[in-house]
């Protein structure tokens, strides 16, 4: 679990650092290239940033009201409240506010800035659906991504994302528009050279940073189950709920594109290829529960070894 773990770690932040990379790459290309100079990429940062506040700071509300997610209390479901006290002690987390959406297919979420303005949304599918320990495991799933602050790490990818995107149209309309620098006088063939890359960087960056945002989305999944794993000390609870999850065909009626990466699986349920898999925020669900099945095994040996 704990070598899990650590590689989940590992592969999220080298890919932020590709994600810095990236925008300082074409934050140099920008500042040679363009009138605005640094200054460029500042601003560039300060809009993204801007645009991304009010998500950051509102996105919980927003998604609860679209999901339909209603507030519950320990006496309407008393071993989900059960299940998610418990594991709150044992994360070393406050309770996050519970809801429950109307729906019978089976899902769950997590949002919130930060543990103490964290919510959980079970729908009521998932609750009729699964098992006491199978339930546990979703729970300790979302738990982790509360622990994990995995929102505000989706937050800064988005910031990031938005930086590059901002700068590469920007950048695409002073070669349009003639804002860039004189090529004559900026060193000759290099200057060339620059712009050039300048026009490649622009058009391949947002795809980029896109994909890198995506690959970042799915190690913060890999994380949270193996970090849901090690609160509930039973990997093959988690593992039979995405088993479940998986096998469901019913299609979760108030989730959408802009809310869909926040589910523990897709609820989209579109067809599955390795070009789906490319774009998708969620890891395959067969590599997340032969993980699972693989820290379970490993657990095992490690107590008879003991």
């Amino acid at each position: 679990m704990y070598k899990q773990i650590s590689a989940n770690k590992r592969r999220s932040w080298l890919l932020i650092i590709l994600f810095v990379i990236l925008l300082a790459a074409l934050g140099y290309i920008f500042s040679t290239l363009t009138y605005f100079g640094p200054a460029g990429v500042v601003i560039a940062l300060i809009v993204a940033g801007a645009m991304t506040f009010t998500s950051f700071y509102y996105s919980d509300k927003i998604v609860l009201k679209i999901s339909g997610a209603r507030p519950v209390d320990k006496q309407e479901y008393p071993h989900l409240y059960n299940s998610v006290e418990g594991l709150a002690i044992a994360a070393g987390l406050p309770t996050p506010k519970m809801y429950v959406i109307n729906d019978s297919a089976p899902n769950a979420f997590a949002t919130g800035r930060d543990p103490e303005h964290a919510a959980m949304a079970i729908t009521t599918g998932l609750l009729e659906k699964l098992d006491r320990l199978e339930l546990e495991g979703v729970v300790a799933h979302e738990m982790s991504h509360i622990k994990n602050y995995d929102i505000r790490l989706s937050s800064i990818t988005v910031v990031l994302v938005g930086a590059i995107a901002l700068l590469s149209d920007w950048l695409l309309r002073s070669f349009f528009w003639g804002g860039t620098r004189d090529r004559d006088n900026n060193n000759g063939g290099f200057g060339i050279f620059i712009m050039i890359v300048g026009i490649i960087l622009a058009i391949l960056a947002p795809i980029i940073a896109q994909l890198i945002r995506l690959a970042v989305s799915r190690q913060r999944e890999y994380l949270a189950d193996a970090n849901g794993a090690l609160l509930t000390r039973y990997p093959p609870g988690l593992a039979g709920a995405l088993k479940k999850l998986a096998a469901d065909t019913e299609p979760l009626e108030v989730a959408n594109k802009a809310t869909a990466h926040m589910y523990i699986v897709n609820p989209l349920k579109e067809h599955a290829n390795r070009l789906n898999n490319l774009f998708d925020t969620h890891p395959p669900i067969a590599d997340r529960i032969a993980r699972l099945k693989a820290m379970g095994a490993g657990a095992k040996k490690s107590k008879s070894g003991s």
